[in-house]
């Protein structure tokens, strides 16, 4: 099986691609047009509303530098963050499956949390910035 161990690169990067797209679908409405929606909402949680517009940001930025590949670990912790919050206060009580279930947003923090620890990988501007980061090669 050591062969698969030279597609590691390729599974990060398809990682990224899935989080990254995703996360800039989520966060592109609500930064350009959603903005101050999403801030009453969130604060309609209990939560301050600045972190509606941290949240927006989080889902869009964070989303563009996760498909560049550019400060991934800092951008996919973000990430995670925001969908833990999103899972604690909007998903978690509808239950895992079914019509605002928490399956989704769940699978996308798992995303996001491989890719705190595992970094962007060698397809990744990251990789260009400071080379040797992400999966060590054995």
């Amino acid at each position: 099986m050591r062969y698969l161990d030279r597609l590691q690169p390729l599974a990060l990067f398809v990682m990224r691609l899935t989080l990254g797209a995703v996360m800039v679908g989520h966060g592109y409405h609500k930064v350009f047009g959603g903005l101050q929606q999403h801030a009453h909402f969130v604060a309609s949680l209990g939560l301050p509303a600045w972190t509606g517009y941290l949240s927006s940001f989080a889902e869009f930025f964070g989303g563009l530098l996760v498909l560049l590949g550019l400060f991934t670990r800092a951008a996919a912790f973000a990430i995670c963050i925001d969908l833990s919050v999103a899972i604690a206060k909007v998903h978690f009580h509808n239950g895992l499956m079914g019509e605002r279930g928490y399956e989704f947003p769940l699978a996308l923090a798992a995303l996001a949390f491989g890719l705190i620890f595992f970094g962007a990988g060698p397809i990744a501007l990251d990789h260009v910035r400071a080379p040797g980061g992400g999966i060590r090669s054995k």
